[in-house]
């Protein structure tokens, strides 16, 4: 598969053989406990984890790059907002209130300054794991798992479909906007004003609509060739086998699922805050 067709690095680590459908899994029941809390110190672990699992995976950094400075944008703007729309919500979760940094309209207080870092933390816990899910999931392996828990082999289909095209949606965004560059409409700083930069990012938009749907025609007309759902069932080529790592992992996130509601119920019930 080439590089272009998906976000997918070849690999043989251990998270490169797992089956597709229990990595799905694992990130479901990982997203799960960490929405569970709000907990710094459990968030601390799980991102511990998460990383320690993410180099076991042996991805080059480079190919991750891109998405994770995306995800650590948002967790950074959303926090951002949160203490200039709401400076003082932490007070409302621990019932003091700490001035720290006067804003005029109001102050931020050391305990929203607290919560901001709870809740980025958490947004980052599930960086790694995601991060791990996107490139060591093939995705004609990936569909064959879902089909096999279940899933009609249509709708897998279409979420393989889905992971092939993103890189080609990501390329194709970047041609056009070298050929509108290449006219005299970029969205760099020496190209003109914000508002001008903006403008010219909205104009890519048209055409990158117009090549994603000839794509989804050219796509659509090859498979309806193929005869493709015709028949109720269907193989796989790339089908693999749950391994006996595969079963065990299963049953680690069934425990880890049943550790977090445990947790949640008796230990930690509400808002963390050490001060």
């Amino acid at each position: 598969m080439s590089k272009s067709s998906s976000l997918y690095v070849d690999g043989d680590s251990f998270f490169h053989r797992m089956d597709g459908a229990v990595k799905l899994v694992l990130l479901l029941v990982w997203t799960a406990v960490t929405f569970l809390f709000l907990d710094l110190r459990i968030f601390v672990v799980l991102l511990v984890a998460g990383i320690s699992m993410l180099l076991v995976a042996r991805i080059p950094i480079k190919r991750m790059k891109f998405l994770f400075w995306m995800l650590t944008l948002f967790t950074l703007m959303n926090s951002i907002f949160i203490l200039l729309i709401t400076p003082r919500f932490g007070s409302t979760l621990t019932g003091s209130n700490t001035p720290l940094i006067p804003l005029g309209y109001d102050t931020i207080n050391v305990e929203t300054l607290f919560y901001v870092l709870t809740l980025s933390l958490k947004y980052l816990t599930l960086c790694p794991i995601t991060l791990l899910f996107i490139f060591t999931t093939h995705p004609s392996r990936f569909a064959a798992s879902l089909n096999k828990l279940g899933v009609p082999y249509k709708m897998a289909y279409a979420v393989s479909i889905a992971f092939r095209y993103i890189p080609d949606l990501s390329q194709e965004f970047r041609h056009i906007l070298n050929a509108m560059q290449m006219r005299g409409l970029g969205i760099s700083r020496g190209d003109g004003n914000l508002k001008q930069r903006m403008r010219n990012l909205s104009l890519v938009v048209v055409p990158l609509l117009q090549s994603s749907l000839q794509h989804i025609e050219s796509v659509s007309d090859a498979m309806d060739l193929r005869g493709f759902g015709t028949k109720p069932k269907r193989t796989w080529y790339m089908g693999t086998r749950a391994m006996r790592s595969d079963k065990i992992v299963v049953l680690l996130c069934v425990l880890l699922l049943t550790v977090g509601i445990v947790l949640k119920l008796q230990v930690v019930q509400g808002f963390w805050y050490p001060l």
